[in-house]
């Protein structure tokens, strides 16, 4: 029997993104997601198991290879990294951690991701999501739960122009559709402002005079 993992079909699978390459939007690989909770105690052997200090400044993201930490809530943690890691990352935890209190909960197949990068990325983003992207009060590994439309989501920056969008997958869809509406209306623009500026730059029109016979 194959396993079931081979078997799981993409959310995304025959959507194509529009071209919009200052807010490029595109599906990310399959990855293995954990969400972690406990005490301080277990925290900091947590880190030690996963390979990441989970950090403890609130909507902050901790990244170490191919592993991600993400800041949740004051005991609550996104874990992710590769696909292929998902059973070594769940024995490495039962050996750190043992009969400590905690919780791990694989949400892999819950999940999804997909990648929003360019310079209006955050322009993209703000069409359904109601926080401030600036620079200053999102930065680069911040993260949080939010809003994209009527769906949840985790936010993260991962670098000035790329976030990362985790959504559940009975909501991957209408999240893409969401984002390519945004994404097709900024095309638009872009498309406007260059006839015009084409138009401007060609000149006034050449007008022949009228000779009287």
């Amino acid at each position: 029997m194959r396993d079931l993992q081979d078997q799981r079909r993409s959310p995304f699978a025959g959507l194509t993104a529009i071209p919009a390459p200052t807010a490029a939007l595109a599906p990310l690989p399959p990855m293995a997601r954990f969400v972690f909770r406990g005490r301080p105690a277990a925290v900091e052997l947590a880190g030690k198991a996963f390979g990441v200090a989970l950090p403890t400044t609130a909507c902050r993201a901790a990244v170490a290879d191919s592993r991600a930490a993400l800041w949740l809530g004051p005991d609550e943690w996104l874990l992710l990294a590769a696909e292929s890691e998902a059973a070594a990352i769940e024995q490495a935890f039962a050996t750190a951690l043992g009969d400590l209190p905690h919780s791990l909960v694989a949400v892999g197949h819950r999940n999804t991701a997909l990648e929003l990068v360019g310079p209006d990325a955050a322009r993209v983003l703000n069409a359904g999501c109601p926080l401030d992207l600036s620079p200053d009060a999102f930065p680069v590994d911040g993260c949080t739960r939010t809003v994209l439309g009527k769906a949840e989501i985790v936010l993260w920056r991962t670098d000035p122009d790329r976030f990362h969008i985790e959504v559940w997958r009975s909501f991957a869809r209408y999240v893409w559709q969401f984002l390519e509406e945004a994404r097709r209306e900024l095309a638009a623009e872009a498309a406007l402002r260059q006839e015009r500026g084409v138009e401007a730059g060609a000149g006034p029109r050449h007008v022949p005079e009228l000779v009287a016979g």
